[in-house]
């Protein structure tokens, strides 16, 4: 990997900033403790499952909650945590999967598309991927936009559900 690319990086965006989780807000998450400055209405299931995850890899290696892609999505004007956002580390082939969510309170103000665009572009900065993919149901209409807003495009669909994705600059994205 790249001295110039760091999974656990910090990733602004103009509103929101993308930080790892540490290893304290895994365990507040998991014990269904609720800090000060976490939105009232985060975490979400979803980030509960991704939590029970870090606390897995945590225990697998020496590494940090934030060595895999893991990130919170912070507000930057009120400091909430709000959501979540994960690329799916390691690498396959030069693809990764990157995942969201955005607590209910804050859905509609455009999070979750401008949290994806930064992360796939921070993604794609890794020497290792060239491509950021995702799968969404399409009974989540909602989801789907934000993948569309966020610049990725629809590879391929079974009816149930679609799969998006980008590549960097000058690269051809393969369709796996």
């Amino acid at each position: 990997m790249s001295s110039l690319f760091n999974a656990a990086a910090d990733v602004p965006t103009e509103r929101l900033t993308l930080r790892a989780w540490t290893a304290g807000e895994v365990a507040d998450v998991l014990a269904d403790r609720r800090p000060a400055h976490w939105a009232q209405d985060f975490p979400a299931d979803g980030d509960r499952v991704i939590a029970g995850v870090i606390a897995e890899q945590i225990a697998e290696g020496p590494e940090g909650p934030g060595a895999y892609g893991h990130r919170l999505i912070v507000e930057r004007e009120s400091g909430a945590v709000v959501g979540s956002i994960s690329l799916l580390w390691p690498p396959s082939e030069g693809s990764v999967e990157i995942g969201y969510g955005v607590v209910p309170s804050r859905r509609g103000l455009g999070y979750a598309p401008e949290a994806v665009r930064a992360l796939v572009a921070h993604a794609l900065t890794a020497p290792d991927v060239t491509v950021v993919h995702a799968g969404v149901e399409l009974g989540n209409p909602a989801s789907v936009r934000v993948l569309e807003k966020a610049g990725l495009h629809r590879w391929s669909s079974d009816g149930t559900t679609a799969r998006y994705g980008t590549g960097a600059p000058g690269e051809t994205p393969s369709r796996k």
